[in-house]
């Protein structure tokens, strides 16, 4: 009942403790918290509402306070309660401690011997147990989960793909060349010619009558018109040609299926197809605008990118095969075929009974014949016409950036200018052409420009934004030491044998371009740069020049720090010293190191021919290197009185010719030192090198070294054991000679001695049957090889038949 009042429950206070409680206590040996000195621990917070939830902030606390005491037992005694509406409980999940687990444990008797006999569950529990915190970091934090990163490729491996970048090279360009014949076929031109008008044609072909200024706007008109009229035509249908890309594994490429609307176009037929009807890819419409501009008597060079597989590495590679992609695109596919055909069957329905409940009028009723009505003229339908069935527009997702253009050339200005009448639809815009590097479907490394003729010229300076900082690091020259003497060799088929002045000005254009080109703006375009250099990009054995001038800073981001730029005409290569002696020149006394080089591990027992000795002596400080202006040539002890100086091994170290001593000749042949032990002569074997076969380096003696006036009489005797060896040759031959004359007068004595006693027309006869069986045993037989080499148990032999007295059982041979 509201305001009566209740008895609160009287708790007992710690001085009224049961005295059991303190015994078991005491046996247990565990002394009590106030004995002990030490705080009571606080009560745990329950889950659901608070008490004293719903009263004024005061009530509340002093409720709380006088529950929490419980000391006295007047402050209980004047509790108040009423009854009031509580809320719904609040269900609250909560971790226990584990005291007060322990007291919910319900032990059980189990048979502790179970899990050692049982295998499985220990493997299991070792599972449940396993503690993965790389997993849960990566858990915690999705959006920092990093790609995987590549494996670098060995050297093998890059080797192997600037060979395939070669050889793709070639046959690109033998494909584009192929293209550019075709857009001088004839009925190709014929029907591309009749879609320009002759005002067209007019101004692109410019009179000399006007100025340079004239000449050139009147050609930017016509290409103007031709390209409004070559995108409302030309419908592109196909996909051209991409950038080929590397597969990080060969079981990406089990399951690989090219694309369905790849480009078909693969012959001369299709070629005028594709400009009869004008569709196909945008690469045949490149092509065909370009035999369009050739037949209209407009010089026009046909433009490729070509695209093939990277040599560089860091190239992005093909992505892996999803599972599944190719049947949920087909079933969409499906689903969109299947709701097109029930619009296209609702929409006929509709039509049907709209037509049979309207009808159509006739022909009187049409003309309004004033007695049309009483004739009763019977309403035929009117046949409809067969339309086709809508088809929806196929979209080809390609780069944005084209792989074909074209070329013409501005006569007033004598300059080739790129024209693009498919994909950017612009002109005398050569920078809007080339694509980002992060573009996957095209990239511009090679470009490549085929007049009428069919002579090409590389012209990728005329496109290329950062030539020298980007693109030349795409290409052979980069990749392959001497890749630019492969290039020059690869285009010399394509070279003009006569070159114009048209293309000395061209040349002359691209170069400049090159030249103009600014200073990179990231650290990154500075690596390998033919120009400029940063230190931190210098190689192991390469120093700037004392006192080399900066000629800019760079930062790598925006609090990077700042980093000088030098050119690369002020790096040095530097070497050790053993180095340097090998290239005939010593270090000068007490010059001081250019740069020092950390100790390099190398395998055990590996000889390099580098710096072991150096390591050796400096010890952990490293390997002195030098520059070259930091050495002299070296100068080899003299020869005197015939004696030539030797090391401790008994031969003189001839790396170059400089470092044959003076006074001394080096001469070079397998009998010299023969020559000189047969004269008596002092000489040393010379040591030109050092070959490298698995991890032993083994020297390399070619040649001896003696005194000058000793040259001529070695020469001589060495020219004369060329003359024996020439004998024995000659004595050899000869006694081959005879051996085969003597093998010939035998055979015709017994020829001569079988024929003694036989009749001349005898032994023609013998002599024809001898030549027949000849001609029958070199004639090709008909028998097949089955039957050749079908045993009969005689093993090629005559096999004895019983019922055969004739012996003629003997398996196709005839007894001798």
């Amino acid at each position: 009942m509201a305001g009566a009042k209740r008895a609160g429950p009287r708790r007992l206070g710690r001085q009224n403790e049961p005295s059991i409680y303190q015994d078991m206590l005491a046996e247990a040996g565990v002394a009590s918290q106030q004995e002990d000195g030490l705080p009571r621990p606080l009560k745990r917070r329950r889950a659901g509402p608070r008490p004293g939830e719903g009263r004024p902030r005061g009530e509340a606390s002093s409720a709380g306070r006088s529950q929490d005491n419980g000391d006295e037992d007047e402050g209980e005694e004047d509790l108040e309660f009423e009854d009031v509406a509580l809320p719904p409980p609040t269900v609250q999940t909560m971790e226990r401690d584990s005291e007060e687990e322990d007291e919910d444990i319900v032990f059980e008797d189990v048979d502790f011997t179970a899990p050692l006999n049982d295998d499985t569950s220990m493997t299991q529990s070792a599972k449940d147990l396993e503690l993965n915190l790389s997993a849960e970091k990566a858990a915690a934090s999705p959006s920092k989960r990093g790609a995987e990163r590549r494996r670098p490729i060995t050297r093998e491996e890059r080797e192997r793909r600037t060979h395939i970048h070669q050889t793709h090279i070639l046959c690109l360009l033998s494909h584009v060349a192929r293209r550019n014949h075709w857009c001088n076929d004839t009925k190709a031109q014929e029907y591309l010619r009749r879609h320009l008008s002759d005002k067209t044609v007019a101004y692109l072909n410019p009179g000399t009558n006007l100025s340079q200024f004239g000449r050139t706007e009147s050609l930017k008109n016509g290409l103007q018109q031709a390209n409004a009229m070559w995108k409302t035509k030309f419908e592109i249908t196909e996909r051209g040609l991409r950038r080929a890309l590397w597969a990080e594994n060969s079981e990406y490429l089990r399951d690989y299926n090219p694309p369905d609307d790849l480009e078909v176009c693969v012959d001369r037929d299709d070629f005028r197809n594709a400009a009869k009807t004008l569709q196909g890819s945008r690469d045949v419409g490149a092509q065909l605008y370009c035999a369009l501009l050739r037949s209209a008597g407009v010089r026009a060079r046909l433009v490729c990118s070509l695209q093939p597989l990277a040599c560089a590495p860091g190239a992005p590679t093909m992505p892996r095969p999803k599972a599944g992609k190719a049947s949920s695109k087909q079933s969409k596919e499906e689903q969109v075929r299947a709701s097109m055909d029930k619009f296209k069957e609702m929409t006929t329905a509709a039509r049907a009974s709209l037509s049979d409940s309207v009808g159509s009028p006739t022909a009187r009723r049409r003309l309004g014949h004033p007695n049309a009505s009483s004739h009763g003229f019977e309403p035929t339908r009117a046949q409809r016409e067969s339309r086709p069935a809508f088809k929806t527009p196929k979209r080809i997702k390609e780069s944005t950036y084209p792989v074909y253009w074209v070329e013409i050339l501005d006569v007033g200005h004598q300059k080739w200018q790129p024209v693009d009448a498919v994909v950017t639809h612009t002109f005398w815009k050569p920078k809007a052409l080339e694509p980002p590097i992060t573009d996957k479907e095209n990239s511009l490394s090679y470009v490549v420009a085929f007049e009428a003729d069919g002579t090409a010229k590389d012209v990728t300076r005329r496109y290329a934004k950062a030539y020298t900082a980007k693109t030349r690091r795409l290409r052979i020259e980069t990749a392959l030491e001497g890749g630019d003497r492969w290039w020059r060799k690869a285009m010399k088929p394509f070279r003009r044998r006569h070159p114009e002045d048209l293309d000395q000005i061209e040349d002359t254009e691209l170069a400049s371009a090159e030249a103009r080109e600014p200073m990179p703006r990231n650290v990154q375009d500075f690596k390998d740069h033919p120009v400029y250099a940063l230190e931190r990009h210098l190689r192991r054995h390469e120093v700037l020049v004392p006192g080399a001038t900066p000629s800019g800073t760079v930062s790598a981001g925006s609090r990077g720090p700042l980093e000088r730029i030098y050119r690369r005409k002020d790096v040095r290569i530097a070497r050790t010293a053993d180095k340097w002696y090998r290239l005939g020149r010593v270090v000068k006394p007490n010059e001081i190191p250019a740069k020092w080089l950390p100790k390099r591990a190398k395998p055990g027992g590996r000889f390099d021919g580098e710096e072991d000795d150096d390591d050796v002596m400096h010890g952990d400080a490293g390997t002195p290197i030098y520059t070259l202006d930091q050495t002299d040539p070296y100068e080899p002890p003299p020869v005197r009185s015939g004696r030539v100086p030797k090391n401790k091994f008994g031969n003189i170290d001839v790396y170059v010719p400089s470092m044959v001593p003076r006074g001394a000749v080096h001469i070079q042949h397998e009998y010299a030192a023969r020559a000189a032990f047969l004269l008596g002569v002092d000489y040393a074997p010379a040591l030109t090198g050092f070959s490298f076969r698995g991890r032993q380096g083994t020297a390399v003696l070619s040649g001896i070294v003696v005194a000058e006036e000793y040259e001529e009489a070695i020469r001589a005797v060495i020219g004369g054991f060329g003359d024996l060896q020439r004998e024995a040759e000659e004595e050899r031959r000869r006694l081959r000679a005879l051996k085969m004359w003597r093998r010939l007068m035998m055979g015709l004595r017994i020829r001569e001695r079988v024929w003694k006693g036989v009749d001349e027309e005898e032994r023609r006869e013998a002599e024809r049957e001898a030549e027949m069986e000849a001609e029958m045993r070199d004639a090709p037989s008909d028998v097949t090889e089955e039957f050749d080499m079908e045993d009969d148990g005689g093993g090629g032999f005559l096999v004895e038949d019983d019922n055969d007295d004739g012996g003629g059982g003997g398996g196709g041979f005839l007894p001798e």
